[in-house]
């Protein structure tokens, strides 16, 4: 058994348990399969070992904190881009941290980083990579990598919280706007028929249709091709008897319904109800040209 530093990275996908009530255990266990072979390649790559897969999560070690992050922001990359993934309704969050472990012979790895490195994967949100600010010490962002503070949390067996930080790694020219969570909105009325509209098309989606998913590019459902706008920025699906959109973006998805002020989604979920409007990236004032409406039923 040594000691030495390195950068621990877990990876989780999200949402298995739905696909396996829904979709049955092998399809299930061979689409989770299909994304832990896609982070181990990323992980071989990027000069890192696969320390062991359990269940639906990965675990692996790099000699540096840049490696770890090149690995994370390849794997949520290749996962975006990933209809079937999309369709399937899972994704991944990714959590990791550098600092002194003990290594097995085995190859195994044990100590406080690794618990640290465990609660940063328990704080990612699908589609996010959380890490510590000490872990990117040295690391110089670039262009397509940047991050941004989430705050101070507390460490189980650390004195002091220590300060969190989320890699924005979709490959975007636009601004980058501050982070900003929102819970979930309840409505007491559900429904079965959503109607959208943009740029002079018109798309219905049922209770039964698959997840819509919109983006700039040219593959999504719903093209809205601006620079600000991510390549899979957000999706609208029917779930539990309303239409959920979920924002996957780095610039975030603002929404009108009725007469409320505009809503800021970003990384988080907004049940919709009625009549209102979408605009992705930028606010609605921005250019009404690139606004969706959209009414349920």
């Amino acid at each position: 058994m040594s000691r030495e530093p390195l950068t621990i990275l877990f990876a989780d996908v999200t949402d298995s348990a739905s696909l396996f009530e829904q979709r049955g255990d092998e399809f299930a266990r061979e689409t989770i399969l299909h994304m832990l072979t896609l982070c181990a390649d990323s992980v071989q790559r990027h000069q890192g070992r696969v320390v062991k897969t359990i269940g639906d999560e990965i675990m692996a070690t790099f000699p540096a904190a840049s490696h770890g992050i090149r690995a994370a922001v390849e794997m949520q990359q290749g996962v975006s881009g990933n209809t079937q993934f999309l369709r399937e309704r899972v994704g991944l969050r990714i959590g990791l941290h550098h600092g002194q472990v003990l290594l097995e012979d085995g190859g195994d790895v044990f100590g406080a980083a690794v618990n640290t490195a465990a609660r940063m994967v328990g704080l990612a949100h699908r589609g996010q990579i959380v890490t510590t600010a000490a872990s990117l010490q040295g690391f110089v962002p670039c262009a397509d990598i940047v991050s941004r503070s989430l705050g101070k949390v507390h460490i189980a067996g650390s004195r002091e919280p220590i300060d969190v930080m989320d890699i924005i790694w979709q490959e975007e020219s636009g601004n980058t706007t501050s982070f900003q969570g929102l819970d979930e909105q309840e409505d007491s009325t559900g429904n079965t028929c959503l109607i959208l509209r943009y740029a002079g098309g018109v798309t219905e989606l049922g209770d039964t249709s698959p997840p819509l998913v919109l983006g700039r590019e040219p593959t999504r459902d719903v093209r809205v091709d601006a620079e600000w706008v991510s390549r899979t920025h957000a999706t609208i699906e029917f779930r539990r008897g309303f239409f959920v959109l979920t924002d996957l973006s780095t610039n975030g998805t603002f929404v009108l319904m009725g007469d409320d002020e505009a809503i800021r989604l970003h990384h988080d979920e907004l049940l919709l109800r009625g009549k209102g409007s979408i605009s992705l990236g930028q606010g609605h004032e921005v250019d009404l040209s690139l606004v969706l409406d959209f009414e349920c039923h």
